[in-house]
């Protein structure tokens, strides 16, 4: 597990599941260093995050942020495909945080065929407690952020931005140096391509990308050195 702070926000982030998938929780700096914390549970303040694509061990997820001193607030998908949301049904039983989905994804997250479990051997599905829009702006965890539409990995692929903190989660539209896949099912590269370039290419260069699998980037330097786009 790692953090990351940038301006008001941090990023604290896991790799989990059988493609090393990276999990993102974003929370409010609030000077905690958030070590395990040997205060009574009954007695501590928990900062609350929030948690994007649990990609597995829902369970090992919530013990690990609580020990830390951190609360599951809300869990965002930036898509569907199992190795992104396989661990979301323990985490929100445990936790009571409520789903949360781009609405054109919603077939692909409930359907086993569509979302690659049933080809991988799983058995991974998730109906979201709420759909939002493209542009929609959320308030979590005392921060704002926006969703916006990538399609083209999967048909309601999408991003979250945080734009006072320059944080994008860019789920699989976008890596350090390449794109998503398109050759599943609802998949398209050129809609991706263009996803990428009418949708995020148009953020601030300084913008860090926090990918669904590999290294984090910025904008500029995916503007500047990604061969696929």
């Amino acid at each position: 597990m790692a953090n990351r702070e940038i301006g008001t926000a941090a990023v604290g982030s896991m790799c989990l599941g059988m493609v090393q998938t990276n999990c993102y929780f974003v929370f409010k700096e609030d000077g905690n260093d958030h070590g395990v914390d040997t205060v009574p549970e009954s007695e501590r303040e928990f900062t609350p995050v929030i948690f994007f694509d649990p990609a597995d061990h829902g369970a090992m997820i919530y013990d690990e942020l609580k020990k830390r001193g951190f609360k599951v607030e809300a869990i965002y998908l930036t898509h569907g495909h199992f190795d992104h949301i396989s661990g979301v049904k323990e985490l929100q039983k445990l936790s009571g945080a409520k789903v949360y989905a781009y609405e054109k994804e919603a077939k692909l997250c409930e359907d086993l065929d569509y979302n690659l479990s049933n080809m991988f051997g799983g058995n991974a599905s998730v109906k979201p407690d709420e759909l939002l829009s493209d542009g929609d702006m959320c308030e979590c965890a005392g921060l704002k952020f926006k969703l916006i539409a990538t399609p083209g990995h999967t048909p309601g692929s999408c991003c979250y931005y945080f734009e006072d903190d320059r944080i994008l989660i860019s789920g699989d539209t976008l890596f350090e140096g390449s794109v998503g896949r398109t050759d599943f099912p609802g998949g398209s590269a050129a809609t991706l391509v263009r996803s990428c370039h009418e949708k995020l290419f148009v953020l601030p260069d300084d913008t860090v990308v926090y990918p669904g699998h590999g290294a984090e980037t910025t904008i500029g330097f995916e503007k500047e050195h990604n061969m696929y786009l």
